[in-house]
């Protein structure tokens, strides 16, 4: 299985998935209409290690809520992305048991290669 979790109204992730051209093969989700379930999350932290590696600090709500001057833990972390859409670092692309977590330019080439 293929799929793309993406924010839709994203610049970048819009660019992407032009970039890519997702078949269709790959279910696309946009997280701000169809919200991450707990059980989704879990299985992304499964594939990336941690829940940390998934969460975005670069979100508006992370210096906003002063999360920048907190020690998170893993649950934190968790207990933000299913809170918030926006702590989700994107896109986030699982193709098989291999995860791609957000548009850095190694990462969106590796994608590029795997949803051929």
């Amino acid at each position: 299985m293929k799929k793309i979790y993406h924010l839709g109204t994203c610049d970048t992730n819009r660019r992407l998935l032009s970039q890519w051209k997702p078949g269709d093969d790959v279910v696309l989700q946009d997280i701000k209409k169809e919200k991450i379930s707990p059980v989704q999350l879990d299985h992304m932290k499964e594939l990336a290690g941690s829940y940390e590696a998934l969460f975005s600090r670069t979100a508006r709500n992370y210096r906003a809520r002063g999360l920048s001057e907190q020690e998170l833990t893993e649950t934190d972390y968790r207990t933000l992305i299913l809170e918030d859409y926006t702590f989700l670092k994107r896109p986030v692309v699982i193709a098989g048991d291999k995860i791609f977590i957000g548009s850095s330019p190694a990462v969106t080439l590796e994608v590029g290669s795997v949803l051929v």
